[in-house]
C-alpha cells in the first residue's frame, strides 16, 4: 500500500520531533498495510541504531526496532529455557515469509495490537514491561498486557513511542510451552496460548482468541478445574474475537482445550 499523502521522511527520528500528521516508522509492515490518509510525515525509528537485544543484569531488553529474524536467531543464556521454549515458536506463529521476518519488528507487532500478534504473546507470557517515551522524551513503563487495550487499539498517547520491552531474568528460565490453533494449517492464529512453570506456580497467557492479552497466574500445581474455572470467569462474552478466522464459541472451546494441554504438560515439569 502506497502512503501517497506522505511528503517527508525524517531519518533518524526520536522523541521531540512529533507533530500532528506524523507516524512512527519501524519495519513498516503494519503501517503500509492499509490506507492512512491522515499521515503526511514518517519518523524513521529503524535508523536510530538501537541495539536489537541487550542482556542486562536484570534480564533481556528487546528494542522496539528488533526484527523478528533477529529475535528468532537469539538463543540467550543456556539457562533461559523458557525463552528458548517460546521465542522461536512465537516467531513461527507469524503468518509471514522470511522476507517479512527480516523487516517486521517486535515493537511494530505490539503497537499494531492485532489479537494474533505473536510478539504480544511472547512478551506478555514472559512478564515483559514496555518502556514508552512521550513527545518530550518523558518515560513511563507498563506491563505488556496493559499496552494492548483491544483489537487494534493501545494505550499509546499521541506522539508516544515504544522504545523497548524488558523481560525479567526470573521469567526467562523454567519449563514453557505454546499452543496455536487455526482454521487452516498456515492460517492466522485463532488461538495462541503460552504457559510457563515458575518456582511457585503456573503462568498462562491467552492471546489471539481474545481481543487483548490475558494473563492468568495459578499458585502451586493447579488442577484442570482450577484452570477451566479461571478462564471461564476471567474471559467475558465480549472478550472473544469474532471474525472470519473463527467464531467466539469455537475460539473459547479451543482455548479451554489448549489451556488444559499446557497444564498437563507443565504442572509436573
Amino acid at each position: 500500500m502506497d502512503l501517497h499523502t506522505v511528503t517527508e521522511v525524517v531519518s533518524p527520528a526520536g522523541p521531540g520531533l512529533w507533530r500532528d500528521g506524523d507516524a512512527w516508522l519501524a519495519g513498516g509492515t503494519a503501517l503500509f498495510s492499509e490506507p492512512r490518509p491522515s499521515v503526511v510525515r514518517l519518523l524513521d525509528l529503524a535508523a536510530a541504531g538501537w541495539a536489537p537485544l541487550t542482556v542486562t543484569a536484570e534480564g533481556l531488553e528487546i528494542a522496539a526496532t528488533c526484527t523478528v529474524a533477529e529475535l528468532a536467531a537469539f538463543a540467550g543464556d543456556p539457562a533461559w529455557t523458557a525463552w528458548r521454549g517460546l521465542a522461536r515458536r512465537c516467531c513461527e506463529s507469524f503468518l509471514a515469509s522470511f522476507k517479512i521476518w527480516n523487516v517486521a519488528t517486535v515493537g511494530g507487532n505490539l503497537c499494531a495490537a492485532l489479537p494474533a500478534g505473536p510478539m504480544i504473546t511472547l512478551t506478555a507470557a514472559l512478564d515483559g514491561r514496555c518502556l514508552l517515551l512521550g513527545p518530550d522524551g518523558d518515560p513511563r513503563t507498563l506491563p505488556v498486557p496493559e499496552l494492548v487495550t483491544g483489537n487494534g487499539t493501545t494505550c499509546l498517547r499521541p506522539g508516544e513511542l515504544l522504545r523497548s520491552i524488558s523481560l525479567p531474568r526470573a521469567a526467562l528460565s523454567g519449563a514453557a510451552a505454546l499452543r496455536q490453533g487455526s482454521l487452516h494449517p498456515l492460517g492466522r492464529s485463532a488461538t495462541l496460548l503460552a504457559a510457563r512453570r515458575t518456582d511457585d506456580g503456573l503462568v498462562l497467557a491467552v492471546t489471539a482468541a481474545t481481543v487483548r492479552p490475558m494473563i492468568f497466574r495459578f499458585p502451586g500445581s493447579p488442577d484442570a478445574a482450577d484452570v477451566a474455572s479461571a478462564l471461564r470467569d476471567g474471559i467475558g462474552a465480549g472478550d472473544w474475537v469474532d471474525d472470519v478466522h473463527g467464531t467466539p464459541a469455537w475460539r473459547r472451546h479451543l482455548t479451554l482445550r489448549h489451556a488444559e494441554e499446557l497444564r498437563r504438560e507443565l504442572v509436573n515439569a
